[in-house]
């Protein structure tokens, strides 16, 4: 690091757990960041002023006004643009010394296997089911953390998956393709500040999980809730049968 970077974060090296090896080994890691929307917004600006150095950002939808009530990254003018576009734009203004990689497309198993492949971290900030299975499913293949959130009404949910290891759960011993609960914020609304609680959070583990500190979420659901500013934490258990990481 050069006397620039040591100034700007010197704030995170005063702190004996992250120190300068720390700082070194964030402004090192590549994360991808999938969604840019209420999570991905504080999620990627937090990960870029705290300096990763190289932020993939995938997303294909467009910037609608409907969007900015909560996702903070984007702007009024950025209404129509390109939303990984957009928020590349901010990032860098943030913070210049980092690299935006973004991935402009729907996001399927093949584009996943390339995008996980060199990446540290996962963060999945999607909003439909779908998409949350196929990203755990390439999370396991490739044996990368998985940190997932999601966000509707006052609520928040946020856990830390390591599907890969013998004795730890992936996303679907938490949901099977089958289950229920398919609500997502679109129909049922969202308050903006719980969105960027979410999203700040996820960001916290994943610099936990890169320097390997404090409670990382693993095996644990950590439920959130705004309206009554409650916190718990529920275990979540490898399911033997699980089709993704079960031990048959």
């Amino acid at each position: 690091m050069n006397d620039h970077e040591l100034l700007r974060y010197s704030k995170q090296i005063m702190l004996p757990q992250v120190d300068i090896e720390g700082q070194q080994k964030i402004n090192d890691s590549t994360i991808l960041i999938i969604g840019m929307g209420g999570l991905g917004s504080p999620t990627a600006l937090y990960l870029a002023a705290a300096g990763v150095g190289h932020l993939v950002i995938a997303d294909f939808d467009q910037v609608e006004l409907s969007n900015l009530q909560r996702q903070i990254i984007h702007r009024t003018a950025d209404i129509g643009d390109d939303k990984v576009n957009s928020a590349k734009t901010k990032l860098l203004e943030l913070n210049p010394n980092i690299k935006v990689t973004i991935a402009n497309e729907i996001m399927h198993s093949d584009n996943l296997v390339s995008l996980i492949k060199d990446v540290d971290i996962v963060l999945d900030g999607t909003d439909n089911f779908e998409s949350r299975f196929e990203i755990n499913k390439v999370c396991v293949e490739s044996q990368k953390p998985l940190i997932s959130a999601a966000v509707i009404r006052f609520e928040g949910q946020i856990s830390v998956f390591k599907g890969y290891e013998v004795d730890q759960p992936c996303y679907q011993c938490l949901y099977s393709e089958e289950g229920n609960g398919r609500e997502s914020c679109v129909e049922n609304g969202v308050l903006a500040p719980v969105a960027g609680l979410v999203g700040t959070m996820q960001a916290l583990q994943a610099i936990k999980v890169l320097l390997g500190i404090g409670e990382q979420l693993c095996g644990e659901l950590l439920l959130i809730d705004g309206l009554d500013l409650s916190f718990r934490k529920v275990k979540i258990a490898k399911d033997p049968e699980c089709p993704i990481c079960g031990l048959n």
